[in-house]
């Protein structure tokens, strides 16, 4: 019905990789059998009493069930300020410089549809989470990708960053407006330093480009890593913004909270077309979020610690089953090399077999970008009886793939 009427923009997005995977694993689940799922980074833990208190305190306010402010509520926003003057020592303007989103991915898309035009140009690094890239397809810009490299750290090779952005800068027409980073990196946990953003803010200012940062990961660091903030950088503001979520570090990903901060400029196009867009979130949600920010942060340790403890079990649980990686310093993911055995199969086909066989659920690489080909996502969303149990079913699934390359 009524063929000649296409949606363009819905063409330019191709099949989600990812529903090979979650097809199967419905199709599994329908069959009653027992999927160990690592695939999507969905937070398993509840969020903290005190914070679920507030909620409910909050929610038995009459003034708290009608229409919120798009850009989040004064108090929230404030808070919002107070956590970067309390962990990067920045000082941000809440009515100018900070916008309250329904999680860092909506922030994110609302900012890319608010700033940039139809045949506009971004850069942005793979393997790539999705939408960083595919946000600026929706709106009609393009994207130009390289390849990140990094050390068995997990730390960014920033020289061979650097010759591959001003490459991307003098190459592509017409010159990128807007630069996209993300560290600690979603899918590959790579991690950066500070002299890496002061070497992207000057490159900013004599090249004349925008940086959208998304740090949604900056609290869950292990090994005395420290996320370090591109707003730590003096004269920053006059060129980026950034984006946090409370989705991992407080355990509040079905609350859809999320900010972003900086530039002023950039923050404005966003507020302003969250006005035309939205109109917030539920307001006790924000006002239980201000507590999560303000309050006390020991539960954010908690949450951290846990996340740690399962990357220990699954890295010794899953190498004693043959299947070796390295840890990473930051996240909630593990990124790991196709076992040896697997290497000819490919991140996907990998990965379908993994779930059919051993009745495990990763993401593979391939879905981040071609640049992820070879590595699987694996997300620490599962307790440590859960992974030992993945650990037995992997040797098994190994085991039967190398009798059959060896036959």
């Amino acid at each position: 019905m009524f063929d000649e009427i296409q949606f363009d923009k819905i063409k330019r997005l191709p099949k989600y990789v990812f529903a090979a995977i979650n097809e199967i694993k419905l199709e599994m689940r329908r069959n009653n059998e027992d999927v160990i799922d690592f695939s999507m980074g969905n937070p398993d833990g509840i969020t903290p009493a005190h914070i679920i208190d507030k909620l409910c305190e909050a929610a038995q306010k009459p003034k708290n069930h009608g229409y919120s402010a798009s850009r989040g509520i004064y108090k929230l926003r404030l808070a919002i300020c107070n956590w970067y003057k309390r962990k990067y020592n920045v000082d941000l303007d809440p009515e100018l410089e900070a916008c309250a989103v329904m999680g860092s991915k909506e922030g994110y898309v609302h900012l890319v549809q608010a700033i940039a035009n139809f045949g506009d140009s971004a850069v942005v690094a793979e393997p790539v989470y999705p939408i960083h890239y595919y946000a600026f397809i929706i709106v009609g810009a393009n994207v130009t990708k390289f390849g990140l490299k990094w050390n068995d750290r997990f730390e960014l090779d920033e020289d061979d960053y650097f010759e591959n952005l001003k490459r991307s800068l003098r190459e592509t027409m017409p010159k990128p407006k807007f630069v996209v980073v993300n560290f600690p990196h979603n899918p590959t946990t790579v991690v950066v330093k500070k002299s890496f953003y002061e070497r992207l803010v000057a490159l900013a200012k004599e090249e004349r480009f925008y940086i959208i940062s998304d740090i949604a990961y900056a609290d869950l660091t292990f090994d005395g890593y420290s996320t370090p903030s591109i707003l730590e950088v003096e004269g920053a503001k006059e060129v980026a913004v950034e984006s946090y979520t409370l989705s991992k570090s407080y355990n509040m990903a079905g609350w859809r909270v999320g900010f972003v901060v900086g530039n002023p400029k950039l923050v404005g196009a966003l507020q302003k077309i969250k006005s035309w867009i939205d109109y917030g979130m539920y307001a006790p949600i924000q006002v239980a979020a201000t507590i999560a920010l303000d309050g006390p942060q020991e539960c954010v340790e908690e949450i951290k610690g846990k996340y740690e403890k399962r990357m220990d079990v699954l890295i010794k649980s899953f190498s004693e089953a043959g299947w070796e990686m390295d840890k990473p310093q930051a996240s909630m993911f593990i990124w790991a090399k196709l076992p040896e055995c697997a290497q000819g199969l490919g991140s996907l086909e990998f990965s379908k077999r993994l779930l059919r066989e051993a009745k495990v659920a990763v993401s593979p690489g391939v879905g981040f970008g071609e640049h992820g080909e070879g590595y699987v996502r694996i997300a620490l969303i599962e307790n440590e009886k859960r992974i030992r149990q993945a650990a037995r079913n992997i040797k098994q699934f190994l085991k039967t793939l190398q009798n059959t390359k060896e036959a």
